[in-house]
């Protein structure tokens, strides 16, 4: 049994649940996201696996998850960039962000999202439990991509790509 960390709208620490119920009962809860770049500043996306238990088989950021309690954002970042894909690499904090998204099998993610960035141009080992592919595209392929097959994508790498592409554009493009 995986717990998460409650929160209320500033972040701030109210209670530990178990993480079905919590997205059973749409509760707000500490999560995470990790975009990595690779030198020439395309985006590692992963399509999640078939048997997650929502928006399996769409394409998302790196890499994303909840801090267990006791653990920070950044050291739950790191344990799972290395579950997930069989890497480390330095993660930055960019921003971070609330949603609140319902799914057709009953669970909502209400979540308040720590956003990390990172570069690595290493070898992926990505864990069949979690990852069903994964490929570096284009910052200007995943913009098009997602205007014409939103359906492709998870919903907070849609609502978080506008401002990851505003640091994008900063960092790579300049």
């Amino acid at each position: 049994m995986e717990n998460v960390i409650l929160v209320n709208e500033h972040d701030e620490e109210i209670g530990i649940m178990e993480k079905m119920q919590a997205h059973e009962k749409g509760l707000l809860h500490r999560a995470f996201s990790i975009f990595i770049f690779n030198a020439e500043g395309q985006m590692l996306l992963q399509q999640r696996a078939k048997k997650k238990y929502h928006s399996p088989n769409l394409w998302t950021n790196a890499c994303c998850s909840h801090p267990r309690p006791g653990e920070t954002t950044l050291q739950a970042a790191k344990r799972r960039l290395q579950e997930e894909l069989g890497f480390e690499t330095e993660l930055q904090e960019v921003f971070e962000f609330t949603y609140n998204a319902p799914f057709d099998n009953g669970l909502t993610e209400h979540e308040f999202d720590h956003v990390y960035t990172g570069t690595y141009d290493g070898v992926i080992k990505p864990n069949i439990n979690e990852v069903l592919d994964y490929c570096y595209k284009s910052m200007e392929d995943i913009q098009q991509s997602l205007d014409s097959h939103p359906h492709k994508y998870t919903i907070w790498f849609a609502i978080a790509f506008p401002r990851i592409l505003d640091w994008w554009k900063l960092k790579y493009a300049a």
